[in-house]
This record gives structure tokens, sequence and C-alpha cells, in this order.
């Protein structure tokens, strides 16, 4: 089974409905669910999801929607490992740094992000959800 790690920006992307992204995001969900593919989530993204959105929607609201969230992914933990990477790494962007390790501690295959210029220094692919569903079609 194919193991993807899903960045935080695509996550919010999808809840929080944004404008311009949501159908992508949506699209790359629906096929990985329909194909069995592993969907990874930091607990890290499951914070800064909580805190983005309670700008948007009431406090019980965020919540259930996580809640429902969590069903359609697998939890990756936010250990001292991949915190003592990522603050000795060259990451521009801490945050980026712990969802990189994140991926390789779980032997993610691919990183699905909006900012792949972010992370310029994988050593594994990363994909926007429209290059990985066209890749996969």
């Amino acid at each position: 089974m194919q193991s993807l790690l899903v960045d935080t920006n695509i996550i919010i992307d999808i809840l929080g409905q944004r404008i311009n992204h949501y159908e992508e995001s949506q699209d790359f969900f629906t096929y990985a669910i329909d194909h069995k593919i592993k969907l990874v989530v930091s607990t890290l993204s499951f914070a800064n999801t909580h805190y983005i959105l309670s700008e948007q929607l009431k406090h019980s609201k965020v919540r259930s929607t996580l809640r429902k969230f969590k069903t359609l992914v697998d939890v990756a933990s936010f250990n001292d490992k991949i915190l003592e990477l990522s603050l000795g790494d060259e990451f521009k962007d801490f945050e980026d740094g712990i969802q990189y390790y994140t991926a390789l501690e779980n032997s993610c295959e691919a990183i699905i992000t909006r900012n792949k210029k972010d992370f310029r220094k994988s050593d594994i692919p990363v994909f926007n959800p429209k290059e990985y569903l066209s890749m996969m079609s």
C-alpha cells in the first residue's frame, strides 16, 4: 500500500474549503480513499489546523471536523527524534522540517503539499495534489 504524508496546507484547503484550492484537494482525498492509499498526517498538522480553522469556525465545529477527518488518515506522532532532526537541519521553515522528518520516520513514499519549494532538500518525491493525480492517471 502506498503511503503519503499530507502537509498541513492541503488539510486546511479541504477542511477550510479554501477558494482556489478546495476542489483540487478534495479530488486528491477522494482518489486516495478510493484507491486505499495510506494518508499520513503529523500530530503537529492537527494542532496547526485546529488553530487556523478556529479563526473561521466555532470551537465545537472545528473539533467535530477534525474528529471526522481523523478517521480518514493515519496520525503520526511528533517525537523527540523528529524534533532533534528538525532542529539540526537546514530547512528554512521549522514546521516543514518536522513534516519532512515525519514522512521519513513513517516510511512515506512522497509528500503532498501546495508549497513544493519548501521541500527542495527532500530525498523523497514531493507533489502538489494536481501533479500527483496526473501522475496516477
